[in-house]
């Protein structure tokens, strides 16, 4: 792992809540598609948000952060990055990225709210690898506002025929075309078996161990097969 100072290039606040940050660090860095950074905060206090950009973008660092006065471990990074312009990071973490000995496998990646910044590391990259893939993406949020940039994968569905994009809100208001309910019952909805398939999911660490029972125990998932990085913490 590798301690950067980072330039803030620019933020932009996708929703109220929900902010767009781009980070430009002063030196070369790696990492696989779905892994994290932490950002320091001091030299007890490191805080972690998954990357939603690419491997392969080598000059920037994306990050999609949900803050507000309810969240307020995430909104006093964001008072760091807003008023200092620079954040002192630690990376790569995690262990549930993006795995390459079988791109054939179907994929489902599942994400709530910002989870998606997890999930869109590794669906860009797999898709470059492979275009072929069969890949189902379920996103879910409390309302439609939530999945921040579902136009974005819409469009990116209409070009590569092999991905299915599943929205999922709780509260829809009139109008919402997608589905309601969860993003869990939506998989189990779509799916009698899931013993063939790769799964990354994105979520709290109960959201992660119901999946995983769930999954597991009535649709026949691998363990081994199943990835994100809540399991390390059930």
């Amino acid at each position: 792992m590798t301690t950067l100072s980072c330039k803030v290039t620019s933020v932009d606040a996708i929703t109220d809540t929900v902010y767009r940050v781009r980070l430009e660090p002063e030196a070369d860095f790696s990492f696989r598609a779905g892994q994290y950074l932490m950002v320091v905060m001091d030299e007890r206090d490191k805080r972690p948000f998954s990357m939603a950009s690419l491997p392969s973008e080598h000059r920037f660092i994306e990050l999609h952060i949900g803050a507000s006065e309810i969240n307020l471990y995430a909104m006093a990074v964001m008072d760091r990055i807003l008023k200092e312009r620079e954040v002192l990071v630690d990376i790569p973490h995690g262990d549930a990225w993006l795995r390459e000995d079988d791109e054939e496998r179907p994929l489902i990646l599942i994400a709530g709210g910002t989870g998606f910044s997890y999930v869109r590391s590794i669906l860009l990259t797999a898709l470059a690898r492979n275009p072929d893939r069969d890949i189902t993406i379920y996103w879910g949020g409390r309302e439609e506002k939530h999945l921040y940039d579902l136009s974005e994968l819409e469009a990116l569905s209409v070009t590569h025929p092999h991905l299915r994009v599943e929205a999922v809100v709780e509260q829809p208001e009139e109008g919402w075309r997608g589905r309601t309910g969860t993003v869990l019952t939506a998989v189990l909805q779509d799916h009698g078996t899931l013993a063939e398939h790769d799964i990354y999911i994105a979520g709290r660490f109960e959201m992660a161990k119901i999946a995983r029972d769930l999954f597991c125990n009535e649709r026949n998932a691998r363990e081994d097969r199943l990835f994100g990085d809540a399991f390390s913490f059930i």
